[in-house]
C-alpha cells in the first residue's frame, strides 16, 4: 500500500515539475550607459537625447544626464536610435533550419491531427545559422512553434537568441509554454488528402472540441485523484491500515496533459488562421471550453474583427503584406496592420513566418505604417515599435519582464544607426540581458554557427 501511495505521489510531483528546465545564465557585465540617443522606450515615448543605464543585466534608469557608476563602459549614441531588443512571436527557427534538407526537418509531427503531446523544443537544431542572421536584425527572444499541418501541433518554446550548445540554454527562463493550433486549409487539406479526419473545416471544428471534451474529463480524472490523495493523508495511522484501497493516480497521457494544461491556464494558446469568420469561430470554441486565446497568427483579416479583438485582449501577430498565396489569403490587405492597431485595447503585431523576414522585422513595420498613412492612420514610430516588442511581450505574458526599456527590465535592447523604420536602417549593437551579442563594427567577434565553421558567405571554403 505504501509502495501504490509512494508511486502516486511520484507522478503527482513529476506533473509538477518542469522536465526540461531552462540552463539559462544571465551572463556577468559591468554596468553600462548609452548616452545622448533618440529612445524609443516601447510605453508610446519617444525620448531625444536620452541615456540608458544597465547593470546586472537590468535596466536601471532612462533618461537624461545620467551618471556612470565606477567601471561602466560608455556608449556614445549621439545619432543613434535605441529600442527594446525585437520578439518574434512565430518562428520555426532550429526546428525548420537552414540548410532545408530533410534530416532537419522537424517542425510537423504530421502523423495525427492533434499531436498536443509533441514539444517544439525536442526539434531544436541550436546551430542553425538562421539565429545568427535574425540577432543581426535585432531579434533578441524569439518563440518558436511546430508547422501548421494539425489541429493541435503541440507545445511552443520560447528562447533568447544566444549562442548555445543546446536548446536548454537557449530556453528563457520561466516563460509559459504556447499550444499551436492551426485552422482553415493546411488541416483540411493534409488529413483530407489522406482520406482522413479532418477534410473540411467543420471537421476541424469538431476535432478541437473533442480533443479539449478528452482534455476536460482528463482533468476531472486528476482532480479527483488529487483529492483523493489529499483525504488519504488526512486518515490516521489504523484507518490506512484499514484502507486496502490507496490512490491511484490515472495514466499520464502526455497529449491531454498538455491540453489540461491549457484549460488550467498555464499553456498559452496561439492560433494560426487566416479568415475572420474562422477566428470568431475560434473564439467561442475557447468560450465554450473556458481557454483564453494570446493571439491569432498570419490573421490576414483581423481588420474586419479589430474591435472585436481589442475588447477580448486577443493579439493579432500579422504580416505587412502577404497574400493571395491560398483561397484563405484572399481577402489580405496591406492597411491590415495598422487598422487592427487603432481601436483602444488593441494589440497588433508584426511576426516573420520566415527565416528570411525575421532579418528585417523593422521593415516589415516600416511598409505598414506606410499604407496606414495613405488611409490616414499615420502612426509614429513610438507606438509602432510596440509592435515588435511590448505586444509580442504581451502575447507570450512577459510584458513585465521584456518589450519596453523600463527600470527593472531585462537589458534586451537594440542600438540602430537611425531611424529603426528607414528601409537603411541597420542594427548595429543588439544586447540581451545586458551583454553584447551582436556589434556590426566588430563582426569577426560574433558568434558562428558549428555549421558555418570554415565556410564563407558564398559556400566556398575559407
Amino acid at each position: 500500500m505504501a509502495m501504490l501511495l509512494s508511486s502516486a505521489l511520484a507522478v503527482s510531483a513529476v506533473l509538477a515539475a518542469e522536465p526540461f528546465p531552462s540552463t539559462y545564465q544571465v551572463p556577468a557585465n559591468p554596468p553600462l550607459l548609452i548616452q545622448s540617443a533618440v529612445v524609443l522606450t516601447g510605453t508610446g515615448e519617444r525620448l531625444d537625447g536620452a541615456d540608458i543605464l544597465i547593470e546586472n543585466g537590468r535596466i536601471q534608469a532612462v533618461g537624461r544626464a545620467l551618471s556612470a557608476p565606477a567601471g561602466a563602459r560608455i556608449v556614445a549614441a549621439q545619432g543613434r536610435w535605441v529600442t527594446p531588443g525585437l520578439i518574434d512571436i512565430h518562428s520555426h527557427l532550429g526546428v525548420y533550419p537552414s540548410p532545408g534538407v530533410k534530416g532537419l526537418d522537424d517542425g510537423n509531427e504530421a502523423t495525427s491531427p492533434n499531436t498536443a503531446n509533441v514539444w517544439a523544443e525536442h526539434s531544436i537544431w541550436p546551430q542553425d545559422p538562421g539565429f545568427e542572421t535574425a540577432l543581426e536584425g535585432g531579434v533578441t527572444t524569439l518563440q518558436v512553434l511546430p508547422g501548421s499541418a494539425n489541429l493541435i501541433g503541440g507545445r511552443s518554446v520560447v528562447v533568447k537568441n544566444v549562442a548555445a550548445v543546446t536548446y536548454q540554454a537557449m530556453k528563457f527562463p520561466g516563460a509559459a509554454y504556447g499550444l499551436k493550433m492551426a485552422c482553415g486549409e493546411n488541416p483540411k487539406r493534409v488529413y483530407g488528402d489522406k482520406n482522413q479526419a479532418p477534410a473540411t473545416r467543420m471537421g476541424n471544428v469538431a476535432g478541437y472540441r473533442q480533443a479539449f471534451a478528452d482534455a476536460e474529463d482528463y482533468a476531472q480524472q486528476w482532480d479527483k485523484y488529487r483529492h483523493d490523495v489529499t483525504d488519504y493523508n488526512a486518515k490516521d495511522a489504523k484507518d490506512k491500515k484499514k484502507d486496502s484501497s490507496p490512490p491511484v493516480p490515472p495514466k499520464r497521457d502526455l497529449k491531454l496533459e498538455t491540453l489540461a494544461e491549457v484549460l488550467h491556464g498555464n499553456i498559452r494558446v496561439h492560433i494560426h488562421c487566416y479568415r475572420s469568420d474562422e477566428m470568431a469561430t475560434m473564439l467561442d470554441v475557447a468560450d465554450e471550453f473556458g481557454f483564453k486565446i494570446a493571439a491569432f497568427h498570419h490573421a490576414v483579416e483581423a481588420y474586419k474583427i479589430a474591435d472585436r479583438l481589442a475588447q477580448r485582449g486577443v493579439c493579432a501577430a500579422m504580416w505587412a503584406d502577404w497574400w493571395g498565396f491560398k483561397m484563405e489569403a484572399f481577402d489580405g490587405i496591406q492597411e491590415n496592420l495598422p487598422m487592427v492597431d487603432y481601436p483602444d485595447h488593441s494589440c497588433a503585431i508584426v511576426h516573420s513566418d520566415s527565416e528570411d523576414g525575421i532579418q528585417r522585422l523593422n521593415q516589415e513595420a516600416a511598409k505598414a505604417m506606410a499604407h496606414g498613412a495613405r488611409i490616414g492612420l499615420a502612426v509614429a514610430p513610438e507606438r509602432a515599435i510596440r509592435w515588435l516588442t511590448l505586444n509580442p511581450a504581451k502575447s507570450l505574458g512577459l510584458d513585465k519582464r521584456i518589450g519596453t526599456l523600463e527600470a527593472g527590465k531585462a537589458a534586451d535592447l537594440v542600438i540602430w544607426n537611425g531611424n529603426p523604420f528607414s528601409v537603411y536602417a541597420l542594427a548595429q549593437q543588439v544586447f540581451i540581458d545586458g551583454a553584447l551579442t551582436f556589434d556590426r563594427d566588430h563582426r569577426q567577434a560574433k558568434p558562428r554557427s558549428d555549421f558555418l565553421l570554415g565556410q564563407s558567405a558564398g559556400g566556398a571554403p575559407l
